[in-house]
């Protein structure tokens, strides 16, 4: 029972790293800019879009930043370095993804 309350626990929170690295302020400048391109928006609305993808990179941040937090307290020091591990083998792989796009 354990095993797979950790497990799922693992499984929730992984993606959450994912977004909350990826949406760089990068990443959300193309997506306005795509959105400006595909929607013809105003300067105005490009304003307010950047506005809400920064909003929503900050909301992702704490989620993500309290989730640990809280993982933190479950975890064995074992699981713990081993997970951090794991984070840090995941951020690793999505910098060589997008160093690879560029």
């Amino acid at each position: 029972m354990k095993k797979q309350l950790i497990g799922l626990i693992l499984a929730l929170t992984l993606p959450l790293t994912a977004i909350a690295d990826t949406d760089t302020p990068v990443d959300s400048n193309k997506r306005v800019e795509h959105l400006t391109k595909e929607l013809g928006l105003n300067p105005e609305q490009k304003t307010k879009v950047q506005a809400i993808f920064d909003a929503q990179r900050a909301k992702i941040k704490v989620i993500y930043d309290e989730t640990n937090a809280s993982l933190k307290t479950v975890f064995t020091p074992e699981q713990l370095t081993k997970f951090e591990a794991m984070q840090e083998k995941r951020k690793q792989m999505r910098k060589e993804k997008m160093s690879n796009k560029k």
